[in-house]
């Protein structure tokens, strides 16, 4: 039998104290029939991220970055010199169960799963909660309605299986902030979930990789479109557990989240989107960003998220231009498929 090679790869910026729960659940797992390398991509740390690496972490590979190139630049960088089978990745914020790789892989290379090209993961959020049925202002993404607990009747929530695109254009995680044993989700999903997820290097590739522009966010729901429209597919695989300290390395409130989120979810959705869902998507960030400045004013999160939403503007040209190449690819590569 042919040895499987994967590549495990970290992202990592400003987070040395993250890194090790996350190292060690990688290190301790184990892939049948395959040989796993564990590397980090460090985006230029300056916190002795690679201080620790080389003392307590010696056979994880080290890629160093000339600067912070985020998620999707740091996985562009580290894959650089892949030409293995499968790449694992992780969040630095995150921790795989022993076994969780050895299931994704599984579920990737299993029979009839040829056309697969990415097996996402059951991301569980970090800690227990309870229901508190208040939504703090700030909080939009309605988290805060569970408050973290040790009542006895706490419970897990799901923080992803996989990633979805509502009706309105936003990408979101599938039964995100669902309790545990609640959810009734299907294997086939829409895309993967970049913090816990293992992909087919060679389907991945061929549609380009991660698009190192969009720095950080959207870059998986990005991939996973490409893909779906190249005639690939996406599973889900519930055995396959990853613990999440979620938005532990940026922040879902801080206005680096909310510039990135503005302008990559516009730009993605007019990449892909039929004309109707490009449409309402522009339409509800117009307007969300107009009730935003008259709720709060100008403040630092309604400044970063006017800052996002005219850099999608800006380069809208460029984006309608790539959402016709994309499409015309597309188009043949389905055609081509039906000849074969």
């Amino acid at each position: 039998m042919t040895t499987l090679r994967i590549r495990a790869l970290v992202v990592t910026w400003q987070a040395v104290d993250l890194l090790p729960p996350c190292l060690d659940s990688l290190l301790a797992q184990h892939v049948p029939g395959a040989e796993l390398e564990v590397v980090v991509v460090d985006n230029a740390s300056t916190d002795g991220t690679r201080e620790l690496l080389a003392r307590d972490y010696p056979t994880v590979r080290v890629i160093a970055s000339d600067r912070n190139r985020g998620f999707a630049g740091g996985v562009t960088l580290g894959t650089a010199d892949f030409d293995g089978d499968i790449v694992l990745l992780l969040n630095n914020d995150a921790e795989f169960a022993p076994d969780a790789a050895a299931h994704l892989v599984a579920a990737l290379t299993a029979p009839g799963a040829e056309r697969v090209a990415a097996t996402t993961a059951r991301i569980v959020l970090a800690g227990r909660y309870r229901r508190t049925d208040t939504l703090t202002a700030g909080s939009p993404d309605g988290r805060s309605l569970w408050a973290p607990s040790t009542d006895p009747d706490a419970v897990s929530l799901l923080n992803s299986t996989g990633n979805v695109v509502g009706r309105d254009g936003a990408g979101t995680d599938r039964d995100w902030l669902t309790p545990v044993g609640q959810e009734h989700s299907p294997a086939e999903v829409f895309g993967f979930c970049g913090g816990a997820a293992a992909l087919r290097w060679s389907a991945a590739g061929a549609v380009g990789g991660f698009d190192p522009e969009l720095f950080l966010y959207y870059e998986d729901t990005d991939l996973s479109w490409r893909l779906r429209a190249h005639g690939w597919d996406t599973r889900y695989v519930r055995e396959a557990v990853a613990e999440h300290r979620h938005a532990a390395s940026s922040g879902a409130a801080s206005p680096l989240f909310r510039y990135y989120n503005s302008r990559n979810s516009l730009t993605v959705v007019t990449r892909h989107a039929p004309a109707p869902l490009v449409l309402r998507a522009w339409v509800r960030q117009s307007l969300g960003l107009a009730r935003a400045v008259l709720h709060d004013g100008i403040t630092p999160h309604t400044r970063a998220r006017a800052r996002g939403w005219g850099a999608a503007v800006r380069r809208l040209p460029r984006t309608l231009g790539e959402r016709r190449r994309l499409w015309t690819d597309a188009t043949r590569t389905r055609a081509q498929a039906l000849t074969d």
